[in-house]
């Protein structure tokens, strides 16, 4: 049977891809902070805590599974709740050491980068980008700690492509969402497309929430991101964004992004409700592309992995 490492395998977007991984055959090491009961999961998932920065720790419980590949996903998920310097350090040296980890092993890995490497999520103000839709080239501008960790991850990840001759692809995954819990649903029946107004009881405002341009991506299409970025022959590393087709507000997209920002880049080719941000680059190297919307999987009663 084929290995994996899956790091983050107790959270929300990394449990699913431990379940699909063993629902497929694979060998799954599942590093997390918490170990689970050891019976809650399938008989191929094999639980496992352990701080990632902890260097020793990590190298140990990865040499010694000998992976085909290693996916980490295991992160704090946004600049908040924590102190920055702890949310950079926390994510830059578990990723460090789980990729370096993998390279040394010659296991090939996926990690979870993320779509706020552009700036423009938590940046305050939210700023527009240089052009329409954002691919994998635009150029980043982090002006928090999540993000930055982030673009530090990217450069790890080539270091370590580099060094031990290894692939790694970098998934940039935009706001994830999970079939029949969408949360996009809570700012489409408060946004205003005239006005760009959430209202005054809503909590955020319009800046904050359009800060990645009313783009998501339903989990399902982030799994079939990453296994079909396992199986490839990248030649090195790579980046490509796992983004739904569309935006989850059933609107114009431009006209949306115009209203909230009053401006748009000079370079602005979107069409209808088509998503600001593309994934062309994953269409082009791996022949993938999203399969699901908001307009189904909002409702859609899917069964998660059964050992959360």
């Amino acid at each position: 049977m084929p290995r994996a490492v899956v790091t983050g395998g107790l959270g929300g977007s990394a449990s699913w891809i431990v379940a699909s991984l063993a629902e497929q055959g694979w060998d799954v090491r599942c590093i997390d902070f918490d170990r689970p009961d050891p019976e809650a999961g399938p008989p191929n998932v094999d639980f496992r805590a352990a701080d990632l920065t902890d260097r020793g720790s990590t190298r140990e419980l990865i040499d010694e599974f000998d992976p085909d590949h290693v996916v980490h996903f295991a992160a704090f998920p946004n600049p908040l709740g924590h102190a920055g310097g702890q949310v950079y350090e926390n994510n830059t040296v578990a990723t460090y050491n789980v990729l370096t980890a993998a390279g040394s092993t010659g296991a090939d890995a996926v990690w979870a980068s993320s779509e706020t490497v552009y700036g423009t999520v938590f940046a305050e103000p939210s700023f527009l980008p240089d052009y329409f839709p954002i691919d994998v080239d635009h150029p980043l501008r982090p002006e928090d700690p999540y993000a930055t960790s982030k673009v530090s991850g990217e450069e790890v990840a080539k270091t370590v492509t580099r060094r031990y001759d290894v692939d790694v692809a970098s998934v940039r995954p935009s706001w994830i969402n999970y079939p029949g819990e969408y949360q996009t649903s809570v700012i489409r029946e408060h946004f205003d497309a005239e006005t760009a107004d959430l209202g005054d009881d809503f909590g955020i405002t319009s800046h904050e929430a359009a800060g990645n341009f009313f783009s998501y991506v339903d989990i399902r299409d982030v799994v079939s991101l990453v296994e079909t970025a396992m199986e490839a022959d990248l030649d090195g590393h790579d980046r490509f964004m796992a983004v739904a087709a569309d935006n989850y507000l059933d609107v114009d997209t431009a006209e949306a992004v115009e209203a909230v920002y009053g401006d748009l880049p000079d370079q602005c080719d979107l069409s209808g409700d088509e998503s600001a941000i593309d994934y062309e680059r994953a269409r082009g190297v791996l022949d993938w592309a999203p399969e699901h919307s908001w307009r189904e999987a909002e409702t859609e009663s899917v069964e998660g992995p059964g050992f959360l």
